[in-house]
């Protein structure tokens, strides 16, 4: 199936690897002009240049703190320049530190406050002008499956990624006249340097191995396995295209079945 993807312009927040990695792969793959941003020049040279190499397709790498409001006026500015439209967005972030309540103070909160739900806001406010002139766009967030089921040791997580959920709802609504579709992305258990982490946070606190809290993840997937990045990337494409043009103010679930809810 043609995405109708070939030459749009999508910006990939946090995509030097892991989520963000695998879905500026997929859109390459599929002809668009990335523009990737993250924390770190090098990393994010290197993953451009990768894509490049793999697909052929215009790449371009741009240094994104998304907890810094300027980082992220700049990085739409660069793309603006260097591509001269912008066509779709992914918001995504790194996530917030684990623990439960009483490991975090005010400052721990108001850090995962501008990481999470207010990276969110502002780089959506810097691509609605230009979609809104375009009178077309696409926007994705990439969430938490902690918008479903809270995660007990991501307290952080639950509570500000559920609040990008209703950003997006509430935008998926106001700007549906436009032409300008909002859509959440949810990801179970990916293989990435994330969820190895909370593996190894959560074999720590169980005082098992690893190996064997991987077992057990396993075990609770119908599936059987953890997702790739390459596989979360290949559904954030297609929400992302003019193949799901109907679709607005959804939120879909991309994890093996592990969620239980019907909702």
């Amino acid at each position: 199936m043609d995405l109708g993807l070939d030459g749009k312009v999508i910006m990939v927040a946090a995509s030097s690897r892991g989520l963000g990695f695998g879905t500026a792969q997929a859109l390459s793959r599929e002809g668009a002009r990335v523009s990737m941003g993250s924390r770190t020049a090098e990393d994010i040279a290197a993953a451009a240049r990768r894509l490049s190499k793999e697909t052929g397709h215009d790449t371009a790498g741009f240094v994104l703190d998304a907890s810094e409001p300027k980082s992220i006026d700049a990085w739409v500015r660069s793309t603006l320049e260097r591509f001269g439209r912008i066509d779709g967005l992914v918001v995504n972030a790194g996530g917030p530190p684990a623990g439960k309540f009483d490991a975090f103070d005010d400052e721990a909160w108001t850090a995962a406050f501008n990481l999470t739900l207010m990276s969110a806001v502002r780089m959506i406010r810097g691509v609605l002008p230009t979609m809104r002139a375009q009178s077309s766009g696409s926007i994705l967030t990439i969430t938490s499956s902690s918008i479903k089921e809270p995660i007990d040791f991501l307290l952080l997580s639950n509570v500000y990624r559920a609040g990008v959920v209703a950003l997006a709802k509430s935008l998926a609504t106001d700007l549906a006249k436009t032409g300008i579709r909002v859509n959440n992305i949810v990801p179970g258990q990916i293989d990435t340097d994330r969820v190895q982490a909370n593996d190894g946070f959560a074999a720590q606190k169980a005082d098992i191995s690893v190996e064997a809290q991987r077992a057990r993840r396993h075990a609770a997937i119908p599936m059987g396995r953890y997702g790739t990045p390459e596989e979360f990337g290949r559904m954030a494409a297609y929400l992302l295209s003019d193949v799901a043009s109907y679709v607005t103010g959804a939120t879909i679930m991309v994890d093996g079945g592990r969620a239980k809810t019907i909702w």
